[in-house]
């Protein structure tokens, strides 16, 4: 039987079990199934048959159906190429107790960064420790599946399996078609009543038969291509590839199917961005199983000090959080659907626009150190090609956290800042600059990032007979400040920018609130607040939803304007570790890169707002505010989810959500939105996909 049209159909059909022994009665419900040229719905005995066109024309097609009340994939194929029958949905989840750290109070619990919560017995400044072996809970899924509902929102197709069972966890299965795209995406749906649950999973499918996929291949961390047959006696774990590109590929004569997870919110934050593996096969005598995975450590580097900074996804009871995977479908082999899927994320590069430098912030290499102990300047650490390799041409770097000898108030600290400024001049060229930043928390409140339009000497203190200021040969000019009157002083000098990390959590937890009426966070020099997805909650349709995008607006609201600033905050990092997935950054509206030896006009373009933040995936052209609204030009490779426009009055914030379902992956749209400012303070605009990667511009103010 076949459905077609019917805007806003709610259909029920029941189909007994004929063919299939093992098969369940299937009683779909539908909704909204129309547009024939878009998906075509047909449900046959004991199967749901859907067909769409994905890229390039390929006829693409997912089977479904329910065995012993359990979901299953019947089929899969692109262009009439069979790549899995009978296929099998593996979820499972590792969960611990979240915990509030550095003494604070247990209802900011959810913006904790230092927790661990899979560590026994745990260390670090984590109330209630030390962990305790019961306090971790692994399950895998079960199902108790009788029905499913098929859904049309535009130009993709849900479908959902209820009575997905998951420890702790409870709700659905869910996969999804996007018309004009290869993917499959499969999620499982679920929510928790615990108070205090931190957790992470993996998810996969089963049961894909050698006749078929004979191979899976992978790049290995250093970009060498690898490739498995399939071969050996089966495994009893799986087994994670350390894959670049968290990407791996099962292969077979005619066809192909990618795996990889969500490219930025499948992370949650960490320290280092080493690759534990996030993908995964297991093979049986003769099939295999497929899919996404997180491992159970950060992987290496100091487990001893970053054991305590692996603290997984928040889940909130009541909170609906998705664990997705994606499946890539195609007729090809391995290398051109590698390809393919890569083209989603921009081949992991952060593509170049006209008009704007691509900056990335927050970097703890130590650079300087690593360069004395070296006994030369000119050697080149493996950072630099790593982050430059992702179309990265500005660096914000912030030495001197941890490293060097910041409280030093005479030569030791100056002769460092020396060779901080000169190694970075060095290793700068016409298409690559470094910048000399510094994290600092000495008497403004929090963690703060400074970036001088210059090289200039300072000293976190002073000490008995040095003044504030004060000539030092050959350095020239140093600043000794001694309070936050005097910081500022320098900064307004100097021209300087300074912006809070983290806000609201880690060293920054309380601020920028408790400074909000000082002079110095109400001047421009205060740029506003660094962005980044810490900590993650897959609940959320947008990174950072609650902590980073309600510090921006509070700010405004203040007083403002205040800007978010993307930044990384990760330390070490070499040629093996996957950073693209960690990283998002800044497009800054500027012709040409400027010299190392003096970014002013870098600076003056931040000050001004003239950027906006991207995960890589959704870029921003033309944004202005008109009289009638907003106009906004938007690039995106992911299907577009929605647009919004967020204002505020000084004192309440709101915002316009448009969805965008009808948007096809690969698309470009200007988006008109009317809307009525005329009793706003501040107007800023920001586009979100269907795998919650996104772009946000900063505020425009409408009056102060």
């Amino acid at each position: 039987m076949r459905r077609r049209g019917g805007v806003g159909l709610s259909l029920a059909l029941l189909f007994p079990a004929a063919s299939l022994l093992s098969a369940d009665p299937l009683n779909c419900t539908l909704h909204g199934i129309a547009a024939p040229q878009a998906f075509e719905v047909r449900a046959h005995g004991e199967t749901l048959d859907i067909s769409w066109t994905g890229e390039h024309g390929t006829h693409l097609r997912a089977a479904f159906g329910i065995d012993h009340a359990a979901p299953v994939v019947r089929e899969l194929s692109a262009d009439g190429v069979l790549l899995g029958r009978d296929l099998v949905p593996e979820i499972t989840t590792v969960s611990g107790v979240r915990r509030a750290a550095h003494g604070l109070p247990d209802e900011h619990r959810w913006d904790v960064f230092w927790d661990a919560p899979l560590v026994i017995p745990g260390r670090g400044e984590a109330q209630g420790l030390p962990r305790k072996p019961e306090e971790i809970r692994r399950a895998s899924s079960s199902f108790d599946t009788h029905s499913c509902e098929v859904r049309q929102e535009g130009a993709r197709l849900e479908i959902s399996f209820p009575g997905l069972s998951l420890g702790i966890f409870s709700g659905r299965l869910q996969f999804t078609a996007y018309q004009g795209s290869n993917l499959l995406r499969m999620e499982a749906i679920a929510k928790n009543d615990q108070p205090s649950v931190a957790y992470k999973y993996t998810a996969g499918l089963g049961g894909f038969s050698l006749d078929q996929l004979q191979r899976v291949t992978w790049r290995d961390a250093a970009g060498n291509p690898q490739r498995y047959e399939f071969g050996g006696t089966p495994n009893r774990d799986a087994v994670p590839l350390v894959a670049r590109n968290r990407l791996a590929i099962a292969e077979g004569a005619r066809g192909s199917l990618a795996v990889f997870p969500p490219p930025h919110q499948f992370f949650f934050a960490r320290e280092i961005e080493v690759n534990s593996g996030y993908v995964w096969y297991r093979k049986n005598a003769r099939s295999f199983s497929l899919g996404v995975r997180q491992g159970d450590t950060a992987g290496g580097y100091d487990p001893t000090w970053i054991e305590q900074v692996y603290a997984l996804y928040n889940a909130p009871p009541g909170t609906w959080q998705r664990m997705a995977v994606y499946f890539y479908l195609a007729p090809g082999d391995a290398a051109s659907t590698r390809d393919a899927a890569l083209a989603y994320t921009h081949g992991d590069r952060f593509r170049p626009l006209p008009g704007y430098q691509v900056m990335a912030t927050h970097f703890h290499t130590a650079f300087a150190e690593e360069l004395a102990k070296t006994g030369s300047l000119d050697v080149q650490p493996p950072w630099i090609p790593a982050i430059r390799d992702l179309g990265v041409n500005i660096v914000m770097l912030d030495d001197f956290h941890g490293d060097g000898h910041a409280r030093d108030t005479g030569r030791v600290r100056l002769e460092e800042l020396r060779n901080y400024y000169e190694a970075c001049q060095r290793h700068s060229d016409r298409d690559f600059l470094i910048l000399p930043g510094e994290e600092a928390n000495e008497y403004l409140g929090g963690h703060y990032n400074l970036l001088f339009p210059k090289p200039v000497y300072w000293t976190h203190a002073r000490t008995a007979g040095q003044s504030f200021m004060q000539p030092d040969d050959p350095y020239g000019t140093v600043y000794h400040p001694a309070n936050a009157g005097e910081l500022f002083d320098m900064l307004r000098r100097e021209d300087a920018l300074v912006w809070q990390t983290h806000p609201r959590t880690k060293g920054s937890t309380f601020y920028p609130d408790r400074i909000r009426e000082q002079d110095y966070f109400r001047s421009d020099q205060w740029l506003g607040a660094g962005f980044k997805a810490m900590p993650v909650d897959l609940s959320e349709s947008r990174l950072c939803e609650k902590r980073c995008f309600s510090t921006l607006d509070d700010m405004n609201n203040w007083d403002g304007p205040k800007y978010l600033v993307g930044e990384v905050d990760t330390y070490k990092k070499f040629p093996d570790y996957d950073l693209y997935g960690d990283f998002n950054v800044n497009y800054v509206k500027l012709d040409v890169l400027p010299p190392a030896a003096d970014w002013t006009a870098l600076n003056r373009a931040l000050r001004a707002g003239d950027f906006f933040v991207s995960t890589g995936e959704v870029l921003l052209g033309d944004f202005r505010v008109n009289p009638s609204g907003i106009t906004a030009d938007v690039e995106w490779t992911f299907p577009l989810e929605f647009v919004e426009v967020v204002w505020g009055d000084g004192e309440r914030v709101d915002r316009k959500v448009i969805p965008t379902r009808e948007a096809q992956a690969f698309g470009k749209q200007r988006f008109e939105i009317p809307v009525d400012l005329s009793k706003q303070k501040w107007v800023r605009f920001a586009a979100w996909d269907s795998a919650v990667n996104g772009a946000f511009t900063q505020p425009i103010f409408l009056k102060k």
